[in-house]
């Protein structure tokens, strides 16, 4: 089957886009796709419709790419409860649809084919496909900087003639690929870095980026849970939260990180926790979508708890929208550029569709 490629603008709260012209080219000249883009669709970027045109894509209306192309291409949630497509059209974003299983109706009842990236396994062939280690490294770096907006103090120990300014005593919750960025910007900052993470495994690469490892005894892992951390016993979380408190005593910045696909995020920092932390002290919690590793986080706001300051956004990366962009469009090549050369059937693919004819 032909393919024809549609691209569908963002939401307005979206400051990234899913496919560049570079992609555009490539995957044009390598596998004569058609493609149709919506008119501005890089208008959040900077990037005109010449550029689209020029990698040889033809600029449309957002109702005829729905009635036409059989791929449609967005990050998010690409159409509205009242527009109409044909059956089998073919959808690929990032949905998250173990957590948001309500997003996937309307598709359902247009008999829509859906693959979500964010499905994937974490393999190696899978890796160039990988859209959760794309943003989650990049959230885990604008983490630490978007804590310095809120610290008052600096993260680097520096000496005067006057006197001597303390290093930013840092805790990492998480040491998935967004903590373990976030543990390697900190300490390019200067600061004194603790990690935590259920898995032993992650010791080890926390170690290697300079920072000191929490370890807490009687952990359960699975090893079909894609490298994933696992919902654990009542006995280990009371003993893990007496642990977290007693480093929070003696931690100016908490980077939270922890999530489990599917499930509400795991409570880590509690009421009790935030309390008896030092003044000024700030939280950025990247698992606020999913209900936060902080108890008192509210997504998409800055709560003033006393004197610290608890900041929830799992999307941070779209503070960094040119960098995301090239990643993200990379990702979106190698799932195309996957499907078309080994088809649909492919293991890859059909990990990723959450929505076939059956279940339809």
């Amino acid at each position: 089957m032909k393919h024809h490629l549609g691209l569908i603008k963002e939401p307005s709260y979206e400051t990234r886009v899913a496919f560049l012209p570079e992609e555009v080219k490539k995957l044009i000249d390598k596998y004569e796709v058609k493609i149709s883009v919506e008119k501005e669709y890089g208008i959040q970027l900077g990037i005109p419709d010449t550029d689209y045109t020029a990698a040889g894509a033809s600029m449309s209306s957002k109702s005829d790419i729905l009635q036409h192309a059989n791929l449609i291409l967005s990050i998010n949630d690409a159409i509205g409860e009242q527009e109409s497509i044909p059956p089998e059209t073919s959808f690929i974003g990032i949905y998250n649809p173990l957590f948001f299983p309500e997003r996937l109706q309307k598709y359902k009842n247009q008999h829509a084919l859906v693959y979500s990236l964010d499905r994937l396994p974490r393999t190696t062939l899978a890796q160039a496909m990988d859209v959760r280690s794309s943003l989650d490294a990049l959230s885990g770096y604008k983490a630490v900087l978007k804590a310095t907006d809120y610290y008052s103090k600096v993260f680097p120990m520096i000496t005067t003639a006057t006197k001597t300014l303390k290093p930013a005593r840092v805790l990492v919750l998480g040491a998935g690929v967004a903590g373990l960025q976030a543990i390697a910007t900190a300490k390019r900052l200067g600061a004194i870095v603790h990690a935590f993470d259920v898995r032993k495994a992650a010791g080890e690469e926390v170690r290697s980026l300079g920072a000191k490892f929490i370890e807490i005894e009687g952990n359960k892992e699975e090893t079909n849970a894609g490298g994933y951390a696992v919902e654990q016993a009542d006995d280990y979380k009371k003993r893990q939260q007496d642990r977290i408190n007693e480093q929070l005593l003696a931690t100016d910045l908490v980077i939270c990180t922890a999530n489990i696909p599917g499930k509400k995020a795991p409570i880590l920092v509690d009421e009790d926790g935030v309390k008896n932390m030092p003044s000024g002290a700030v939280i950025i919690d990247l698992a606020a979508e999913q209900g936060g590793n902080c108890s008192l986080t509210k997504n998409n706001e800055i709560v003033n708890y006393k004197s610290v300051k608890i900041l929830g956004d799992s999307h941070l990366s779209r503070e960094l929208p040119d960098a995301a962009s090239q990643l993200l469009s990379g990702n979106f090549f190698n799932f195309i550029k996957h499907m078309i050369e080994k088809g649909a059937d492919n293991d890859l693919i059909t990990a990723s569709q959450i929505i076939n004819q059956e279940n339809t």
